[in-house]
């Protein structure tokens, strides 16, 4: 079997947790941290979110006028299902390396991208990951699944 691959589309942060992120085209993610200015940076397990423009564009042909960023998610990629990955994959982004951490998530209705948007996929399709090996981060770089989990166990 071939290695699974696809694209970056872009890189967004925000200042803010619980808003939509701004497409900024590159940022740095340090190793057990994130990206440097976003508001989901830290010590924790959830230091990258990414999200497919597949599942974007499935909100959109819906009639939501949605974006990259629309669902607070920091790398969005096309060409790899990220919500059926198993946690504990590691993807290679450009020249670092994240494994996954979560499938989804929790969803507070009242967050700022339910109350805009109507609907929110990120609890359904989006993946958390943490930063193993960190650098730059670009809008057109290639993502690779370079391991994937025997384990499928989600993180609460």
């Amino acid at each position: 079997m071939g290695s699974v691959k696809g694209k970056v589309v872009a890189v967004c942060v925000s200042e803010k947790k619980g808003t939509t992120k701004e497409n900024v085209g590159r940022a740095v993610l340090r190793p057990d941290w994130g990206i440097e200015g976003d508001a989901h940076a830290g010590s924790w397990h959830r230091q990258v979110s990414l999200l497919a423009w597949e599942s974007i564009e499935q909100m959109r042909q819906r009639g939501l006028d949605v974006r990259e960023g629309s669902f607070a998610e920091n790398i969005t990629t096309r060409g790899i299902e990220l919500h059926t990955l198993p946690v504990g994959t590691r993807l290679r982004v450009g020249k670092t390396l994240l494994e996954v951490t979560q499938i989804g998530k929790l969803c507070h209705t009242g967050c700022a991208v339910f109350q805009l948007v109507g609907d929110c996929i990120m609890p359904r399709q989006g993946i958390f990951a943490r930063v193993l090996e960190g650098g730059e981060v670009a809008a057109g770089d290639e993502i690779e699944v370079v391991m994937e989990s025997a384990c499928n166990l989600l993180i609460p």
